[in-house]
């Protein structure tokens, strides 16, 4: 076998963990009889309290991994139900299980729903504090990568969630050093900047099914449209920024640096602590930044909105903490960012979902691993190139909720003639506009009104195309 390596120290052949699938498939293939010692997996007994009927993407989800010997990675948008997928995966698959997420507040999460829809399984925690020994463990990745060793032979199905931060060094090596036979990855966006999600392949499995939220808008997730809008700078924000972006560009044309890709700003990093025209550079690139990030026509334009979709629940989004702390002083909207303590997040959050609060501002910090309720309108008035953090700001408005025919609005504000507009075509994953776009919406109050819709061709995975599924009989073999 390709994966089995002599070592002379104990006279007997070394197997990675990772490969004790293909190992025991090979000797049941040849007849072959063997002791399984390694194993420490078992059944166990899950009946679900909490079901509900799976919406179609679900189901079709669940037909593809199972097709593809219950390994492999699933993609669905925020907000399609991809806790409830893993529920079923775990009934279809009734073994020892752990689920490894990103942060303390997913843990608790998954925590909660797994009680719920198994009130009598064991299930327990690793991080934060606990260190459970449980059939059914929910871990953060930094206690399941610390504890990998341990627990690696424990758990027959692993469940990856947010499975794009497996691939580290660090992460790795709760795959890598797992025996478990079946695997699951759940993510919006597996893509890495680093290419490091085809890593993927070897520690999960391929990529078995993917839906976008232009599929699901108006079945599992709402009626939405995406909104960009388009401000000016003023004529002195303007001189301004055109005056520091020569100053930047002028170094990096002497120093034959290009911004096009990860290595480029690497260079520019280095090249502005060699000297003081490089330092003199990037201050420039900043505060141009800070220019197109922070218009005062982001401003005039959050206040026409908040006003348009009164008494609407609003999400708005910023790229940094002091732009979210000035518009929550401006218009006595709570905030939340890093800094919030984690009991008046929870009652900010609370009196949100209640309504008692119409408006709330955030940066980065709601983007991942916290359960934010639904709300019907989103504003981005800045944010990074992620195609990862532009599609968790989306699915912040997608959930239907009670609302039978919702139709969500994603308001994308983007500063015109700026680099920021390069950001805003990099994080919805199309090639950047050289031209101003004038839309059959004309023009709203002088600032440009571009709306996308959500019909776009669909690109269907052949699991998709599988029809009827028929589970008779399919059962795990380990």
């Amino acid at each position: 076998m390709d994966f089995a390596t002599w070592d002379d120290r104990v006279e007997k052949f070394r197997i990675p963990a990772i490969q004790y699938r293909a190992l025991v498939e090979s000797l049941q293939a040849e007849n072959t009889i063997f002791n399984d010692d390694a194993k420490a997996f078992y059944q166990v007994d899950l009946v679900a309290s909490l079901e509900m009927e799976p919406y179609q993407h679900q189901s079709e989800a669940l037909a593809a991994w199972k097709l593809a010997g219950r390994q492999g990675v699933v993609v669905l948008p925020t907000a399609a139900g991809k806790t409830y997928l893993a529920q079923m995966a775990m009934q279809a698959t009734p073994r020892t299980t752990l689920i490894v997420v990103p942060t303390l507040d997913l843990m608790h999460q998954w925590y909660a729903h797994l009680k719920a829809a198994f009130p009598d399984a064991d299930v327990g925690l690793l991080g934060g504090g606990s260190r459970d020994k449980s059939s059914i463990l929910v871990a953060t990745y930094d206690s399941a990568a610390i504890h990998a060793e341990t627990i690696g032979s424990m758990y027959a199905l692993i469940i990856f969630d947010e499975c794009h931060h497996l691939p580290t060094d660090f992460n790795r090596v709760i795959a890598e050093y797992a025996i478990a036979p079946y695997r699951l990855g759940l993510s919006a966006t597996p893509e890495r900047t680093d290419g490091k999600h085809a890593d993927l392949n070897i520690l999960i499995g391929k990529e078995v099914y993917r839906k976008r939220a232009e599929d699901l808008a108006g079945k599992a997730l709402a009626e939405h449209e995406i909104v960009q809008i388009k401000v000016k700078l003023s004529q002195h924000e303007r001189e301004r920024y055109n005056k520091l972006m020569q100053i930047r560009n002028d170094f990096l044309r002497e120093s034959k640096i290009s911004l096009g890709s990860i290595q480029g700003w690497q260079h520019f990093v280095m090249a502005s602590a060699r000297s003081q025209a490089g330092r003199k550079a990037m201050l420039a690139h900043r505060e141009a930044k800070e220019i197109a990030l922070g218009t005062d026509g982001k401003i005039r334009i959050l206040t026409d909105l908040l006003a348009e979709h009164y008494p609407d629940r609003i999400l708005i989004f910023t790229a940094d903490n002091n732009t979210v702390y000035k518009i929550s002083n401006e218009f006595l909207i709570p905030a939340i960012t890093h800094q919030t303590p984690v009991k008046e997040r929870h009652e900010i959050l609370t009196k949100f979902k209640e309504g008692e609060f119409k408006s709330l501002v955030a940066s980065h910090v709601l983007n991942e691993g916290v359960d934010v309720p639904a709300a019907r309108i989103a504003i981005i008035l800045s944010g990074t190139g992620s195609v990862r953090e532009y599609t968790q700001r989306l699915g912040r408005v997608l959930r239907k909720g009670q609302e039978a025919n919702k139709q969500a609005i994603l308001y994308e504000v983007v500063t015109e003639d700026t680099s920021e507009e390069g950001t805003s075509a990099r994080r919805r994953n199309e090639p950047q506009r050289t031209q101003r776009t004038q839309s059959k919406e004309g023009e709203k109050k002088g600032d440009l009104k571009v709306v996308y819709g959500t019909g776009q061709k669909k690109t269907p995975r052949a699991a998709e195309q599988l029809g009827l599924w028929n589970d008779s009989g399919d059962t795990p073999n380990f």
